[in-house]
């Protein structure tokens, strides 16, 4: 059993990595508030954040990027890689090379701190669904910074039923709905997804779901 707070019924438990006093403790304000939600850590640099997520095993780490110590690119990807938790970043920063370098760290979402109270919770409940949101105006960057450079030629490497499941991850379907949606296993649906991340060269489903946008028409026609 992982250490730190137990967990409260089915209570999503959250760790806030946040440098900012003031701004941590409104976070904390709000999260408590909310019905199904746990806060169960603080951290106050990139570091802590880590060793908090190893200490804790929190569903959701929201996640700032500029802390001190240790970044919260850098913070993100140690936490992705040893399977800590699924990461939210939040942000006042929007710029294409932070968004770019928050998501291919292997973020699970990207939000910035002028979001309402009712966005950041939705997102959150999703984000620890299994889910992939990035807010439309950051992934507008994320796509324009991948146009500079555009590799259409993988998504054609995409078999038909790749496609299928690309689209409904791409509308932030967890496996278990593209399971459903299509008649197949979830662990074939694992499958899928580990086989679009190599042929669209992307490291989550996040990046998956944005990069479709750029070959996979709004009514889901196969590209040509």
């Amino acid at each position: 059993m992982p250490r730190g707070a137990p967990k409260v019924g089915n209570a999503i438990r959250l760790l806030i990595a946040e440098d900012q006093p003031l701004m941590r403790r409104g976070l904390r304000t709000v999260l408590d508030l909310e019905p199904g939600f746990q806060v169960v850590g603080e951290a106050v640099d990139g570091a802590q954040a880590v060793e908090k997520a190893r200490e804790l095993r929190p569903d959701v780490v929201l996640m700032d990027l500029q802390l001190p110590v240790l970044d919260g690119v850098e913070a993100t990807r140690a936490i992705v890689r040893e399977g800590l938790g699924r990461v939210l970043i939040l942000t006042t920063f929007d710029t294409e090379d932070y968004v770019l370098e928050g998501i291919r760290a292997g973020a699970a979402g990207y939000l910035l701190k002028d979001v309402d109270a009712k966005e950041l919770c939705d997102v959150i409940r999703r984000v620890a669904a299994g889910d992939a949101f990035v807010q439309p105006s950051v992934a507008a960057k994320y796509l324009r910074q991948l146009a500079q450079a555009p590799r259409r030629a993988e998504a054609e490497q995409l078999t038909p039923r790749e496609l299928d499941v690309l689209r409904l991850l791409a509308r932030g379907e967890s496996n278990r709905g593209i399971a459903e949606g299509l008649r197949i296993t979830e662990s074939t649906v694992k499958n899928h997804v580990n086989s679009i991340l190599g042929k669209l060269q992307v490291p989550n489903r996040t990046a998956a779901a944005l990069r479709a946008q750029e070959f996979l028409p709004p009514e889901g026609r196969t590209p040509g």
